[in-house]
């Protein structure tokens, strides 16, 4: 048992496996990029999800050092990309709010980067290493989508709050005006009925 946490923990750690987990605001027709340095055969997924802003929708794509755009996506509200470095060199992620003429976007991003190391190409067949690999991605995807849901639930926890606020309005301001026309027909009948007596 013993030995089999040593060699799940050892394995562990070859992954090599860094996590970025950010959030941004981009205004409409601005791109926002970012880098990355990868060896040959390192992997990079992006994550990512809207979580306010007009239709909910943005621009994203990954290049190479050459500025080769090696995945792209248009209009998504989510999306995950993963890209395997050909080469070594900056690879980088953009994300684009050119399709939005007034409206800035909240986004919010994680950025997986797995290093290839030496070990991982002399256990390249190593069943263990594999399932351990899988089950990594696994988790990273679980959290991701947690991540997701967390936004989802408070951009409608937010438009919840706004609709009571309006709804609690709109209540107040028609008692206010059931109370004002109460009084108005109380007073016109009041004077409707009133005898008048001439002197």
């Amino acid at each position: 048992m013993y030995t089999r946490l040593v060699v799940l923990f050892l394995a562990m750690v070859c992954l090599l496996k860094t996590t970025l987990a950010m959030s941004i605001d981009i205004q409409p027709h601005e791109n926002e990029c970012f880098y990355e340095e990868l060896g040959r055969g390192d992997k990079l997924t992006v994550t990512f999800q809207v979580g306010q802003g007009g239709n909910l929708d943005i621009d994203f794509w990954i290049s190479d050092p050459d500025d080769n755009v090696l995945v792209s996506t248009t209009k998504k509200t989510q999306s995950s990309k993963r890209v395997t470095a050909n080469t070594a060199g900056r690879y980088t992620y953009c994300f684009s709010n050119k399709i939005s003429t007034v409206s800035a976007k909240s986004v919010n991003f994680n950025a997986n980067i797995n290093l290839k190391n030496e070990v991982n190409e002399k256990n390249e067949e190593d069943p263990l290493k594999n399932e351990i690999e899988e089950l990594a991605d696994s988790i990273l995807a679980v959290k991701a989508e947690q991540e997701y849901i967390v936004a989802r639930e408070r951009r409608h926890r937010d438009t919840a709050e706004s609709t009571n606020t309006r709804v609690k309005w709109w209540s107040v301001a028609q008692i206010a005006l059931l109370i004002v026309v109460c009084f108005w027909q109380v007073h016109y009948l009041k004077h409707f009925f009133e005898v008048k007596r001439a002197v």
